[in-house]
């Protein structure tokens, strides 16, 4: 069982539960799956199917809830991912495109299941706090769609 924190992240999914857990703890290098807890007889989901899907991304508690069709993700919200490194900013972005996600503009995407992320370079708040880089930095990041720490850090000189 997993480690029990005051809030946890629940997402709503459609029958996919387990096998977003899988998809996201495949692509976070600490990331594991805790508890799987399935649908008794009577309830909202059929006897024996997976109800939810304890897991955790880099020490976040994650709940993945097989809730039905009513509900859908949106931009809204989204998960920050901070890369120290142009690898770790590929790597992120290219395993949550995979299997159908779509990039989005400025560092953005959606993965396979709808949920939007931002795959950013650490630091890049600092680049808009101070007013000699803001403009070129903004410039930069607004032709980008997967972000280029070498372009950003350039852009700011």
């Amino acid at each position: 069982m997993l480690k029990t924190k005051k809030i946890k992240t629940f997402l709503w999914l459609d029958g996919q539960a387990e096998e977003a857990a899988k998809f996201y703890t495949s692509i976070f290098r600490s990331g594991k799956i805790g508890a799987i807890a399935r649908y008794p007889e009577g309830s909202p989901g059929p006897a024996g199917s997976v109800m939810t899907v304890e897991f955790e991304l880099d020490g976040h508690p994650f709940v993945g809830l097989n809730g039905g069709p009513q509900f859908k993700f949106n931009e809204a919200v989204s998960f920050a991912i901070e890369c120290d490194k142009q690898e770790e900013i590929d790597h992120y972005w290219e395993k949550l495109l995979g299997g159908g996600g779509k990039p989005q503009q400025c560092g953005w995407l959606k993965d396979r299941y709808g949920l939007s992320w931002q795959v950013v370079p650490a630091g890049l708040g600092e680049l808009f706090t101070n007013s000699n880089t803001a403009q070129r930095a903004m410039q930069a990041m607004l032709k980008m769609v997967k972000f280029d720490i070498a372009k950003l850090k350039e852009a700011a000189k």
